[in-house]
């Protein structure tokens, strides 16, 4: 279960499991810069995803990488219209041959929020739970 709660104006507090992160919005929108804004955590959730099912196929495989970096871009100029854009680089680290290489990177699509993102529909419900005073 995740549950955020507000700490202050725009800056909330994102508690998953025994995990906390903070989040909010950039001074220009009245917030803080305090903390990722929810772009960004969406963003890297796709970055640390790849990241990872990099790390474990290679590890399975006993391939010779050592670590991976993403970078990530995002172009959400057409976000209103229906289109959000991802760039994803990736640097490999490790002694790895071009086969090797060219294998890491057709399994970065495969990451299971790659999968999310690109083939699925996902539909939200909204409701409310009482209320505070």
């Amino acid at each position: 279960m995740i549950t955020i709660s507000n700490e202050k104006g725009f800056l909330h507090r994102i508690n998953i499991g025994p995990h906390t992160l903070f989040s909010d919005v950039p001074v220009a929108y009245g917030g803080g810069s305090a903390a990722p804004e929810p772009h960004d955590l969406f963003d890297a959730s796709l970055g640390a995803c790849k990241a990872i099912t990099l790390a474990m196929y290679a590890k399975q495989k006993d391939m010779p990488l050592t670590a991976v970096d993403v970078r990530l871009s995002r172009d959400d100029s057409e976000e209103r219209q229906g289109t959000y854009r991802l760039a994803v680089e990736l640097t490999l680290h490790g002694e790895l041959d071009d086969a090797q290489r060219q294998q890491l990177l057709r399994i970065a699509d495969k990451c299971p929020i790659h999968k999310l993102l690109a083939g699925s529909a996902v539909q939200i419900t909204t409701q409310l739970n009482g209320s505070a005073p």
